[in-house]
C-alpha cells in the first residue's frame, strides 16, 4: 500500500519543484496566479496550535483580499463567537479593541482563536476596512462551526426580543427543552443516550421554520437595515437545529456526527456566499480550518469510513472554483492539551515518521517552501499513499501513530502543500505557567 522510499532522483525533483518561502512579498506570487479567478480558497493547518501555519495563512489571505478581491474570511469557529469579531472589523461594534472582540471564544480551546496571530490579523482587517470608502468594499469575518448551542439560542431569543417580543416568549418556551442539561451540548447528548432526557428535535425545528416564515414580516416592519440581523438570527437558529442533531448522534454514530458537522460547515458557507452575493457583489471567500476538514476526504482513509468533509463538498459543489491548500511540518513545538478540556501546554512535536508525507517533504532539505501537487505527480516516487500527521487540539506523542497519523494521497488531497520544516507553538493571549514552561525533550518516549 505504501509508496516506495524516496530515491535520490525523487529528492532532487522535490527540491527542484519547491517554491522557497523567504518572507519576501513575492513568495506567493505564483500561488496567487494559480488562484486566478477562483471564488473559494480553503487554507488548512496540520495542527491547531502552530504559529507558522497561522502566520503564513494570514499572509496569503491578506494578498487574496488586497489583490484578488476576496471579501470574506470564514473560520472553523462558532457563528456567534465569530460574528462578534465581524462586527468589530466592520466598524459596527462598541468593543474598544481587537482583543475584546475575540472575547466570545470562551469554549475550549480558547487559544485556537484567542492568540497573537489571529489578534494581529483582526487588527489588520479592521484597519484595512476603515480605509474603505464604501461598506461593500469591506471584508467580513464569519464562523462555520456548530458547537455554540447555548450561545446561539441566546442570540435567537435576543433578536426576537427586539423585533417580536411575543415570538421571543414562544422561542424561550421551545428552547427550554434544553434547560435540564444546562449549557453543555455534550451533556444533552449523553442524557439522550442514557434515556435521562427526551430529544428537542421538534422544538428546534419548529423555531427555525417559524423564524424563516416570519422573515418578510420582520423586514417589512423594521426595514432593509434589519436584513443582516435577520440573516444572523436565522443562521443561529439553523446552528441550534444542526447542533441538536449533532449532539444527539454523538454517542451513537461517530461517522454520522462527523459528517453532520462538516455538512453544517459546508452548508453555512453556501448560505454565506449566497447572502453576501445578494447584498453586495459576487463573493470570494477564504476558509480557515484544519487539514482534516480542508483536504479532500476522498483521498484519505476517511473515505473507507464513509466520512466526508468541507474540502470534498467544496470540490463537488464548486468544481474548479475551489482551491485546497494544506500545511505540513516535520518537528518543533505545538500548543495543545493532553486531554479534552485540559490545560494549555507547549509540547514538543516528534520528528515525522519515515513512511510519512512529512518525512518526504523534509527530505527536500529546504526550511520553508510550497509546491503545487500537480507538479509532484510528475515523479512516481513522490506520488501515492503515505501516512500523514494531524494534530488537533490534543496532542499525545506517546501514542502518536495511533492518535495522529492516517493514510492519505497528498496529490489528490490538496492542490497546494506548504511545508514549514521546523515550527513554533502558537502563543495564546492568556499564557499559563504550564505553557511557559514548555515540554523538555526527555519527557516523551523516543520509540515509534
Amino acid at each position: 500500500m505504501w509508496s516506495r522510499p524516496l530515491g535520490n532522483e525523487s529528492v532532487k525533483t522535490l527540491s527542484r519543484l519547491a517554491r522557497r518561502i523567504t518572507g519576501a512579498v513575492e513568495d506567493y506570487d505564483e500561488l496567487l496566479g494559480l488562484v486566478g479567478g477562483r471564488r473559494l480558497v480553503l487554507i488548512g493547518e496540520a495542527s491547531h496550535g502552530t504559529h507558522e501555519f497561522y502566520r503564513e495563512r494570514a499572509r496569503i489571505t491578506r494578498r487574496l483580499i488586497d489583490e484578488l478581491g476576496f471579501n470574506a474570511v470564514a473560520i472553523e469557529g462558532d457563528w456567534p463567537d465569530t460574528y462578534r469579531v465581524n462586527r468589530y472589523v466592520m466598524g459596527d461594534s462598541n468593543n474598544d479593541d481587537a482583543n475584546t472582540s475575540l472575547g466570545g471564544f470562551r469554549r475550549f480551546p480558547t487559544w485556537m482563536w484567542r492568540n497573537r496571530d489571529v489578534l494581529a490579523f483582526v487588527q489588520w482587517l479592521r484597519a484595512r476596512n476603515d480605509a474603505q470608502s464604501s461598506a461593500s468594499a469591506k471584508v467580513g469575518f464569519y464562523g462555520l462551526d456548530l458547537y455554540s448551542l447555548r450561545a446561539s439560542i441566546e442570540a435567537v431569543v435576543k433578536y426576537l426580543e427586539r423585533v417580536d417580543p411575543e415570538e421571543a416568549r414562544r422561542a424561550r418556551e421551545r428552547y427550554s427543552c434544553f434547560d435540564h442539561v444546562g449549557t453543555d451540548g455534550q451533556a444533552y447528548g449523553y442524557a439522550l443516550a442514557s434515556g435521562a432526557a427526551d430529544p428537542c428535535e421538534d422544538a428546534v425545528t419548529s423555531q427555525l421554520l417559524e423564524l424563516r416564515r416570519q422573515s418578510d414580516n420582520y423586514l417589512l416592519a423594521h426595514g432593509v437595515a434589519n436584513e443582516d440581523e435577520q440573516f444572523y438570527a436565522e443562521q443561529n437558529a439553523q446552528l441550534v437545529h444542526d447542533a441538536e442533531q449533532y449532539y444527539r448522534l454523538m454517542y451513537r454514530a461517530n461517522v454520522s456526527s462527523w459528517n453532520l458537522r462538516d455538512s453544517h460547515m459546508a452548508n453555512t458557507l453556501d448560505h454565506l456566499i449566497a447572502y453576501l452575493t445578494h447584498r453586495t457583489a459576487p463573493t470570494k471567500v477564504v476558509v480557515w480550518a484544519h487539514n482534516s476538514h480542508v483536504g479532500d476526504a476522498r483521498a484519505t482513509s476517511m473515505r473507507a469510513r464513509g466520512e466526508l468533509n468541507i474540502g470534498q463538498l467544496a470540490r463537488e459543489r464548486y468544481g474548479h472554483d475551489a482551491l485546497l491548500v494544506g500545511f505540513s511540518t516535520n518537528t518543533g513545538y505545538v500548543t495543545a492539551a493532553s486531554d479534552w478540556g485540559g490545560p494549555t501546554e507547549r509540547k514538543r512535536v516528534r520528528a515525522a515518521r519515515p513512511d510519512s508525507h512529512e518525512a518526504m517533504l523534509h527530505a527536500a532539505g529546504i526550511a520553508q517552501f510550497w509546491v503545487p501537487t500537480h507538479d509532484l505527480a510528475i515523479d512516481e516516487g513522490l506520488a501515492g499513499t503515505r501516512l500523514e500527521r494531524a494534530i488537533g487540539v490534543i496532542y499525545r506523542p506517546d501514542t502518536e501513530l495511533q492518535s495522529h497519523y492516517f493514510e492519505a494521497d497528498l496529490i489528490q488531497q490538496f492542490d497546494i502543500v506548504i511545508h514549514l520544516d521546523h515550527t513554533r507553538a502558537l502563543e495564546p493571549l492568556e499564557l499559563t505557567p504550564l505553557w511557559d514552561a514548555g515540554e523538555p525533550p526527555e519527557t516523551y518516549p523516543t520509540g515509534l
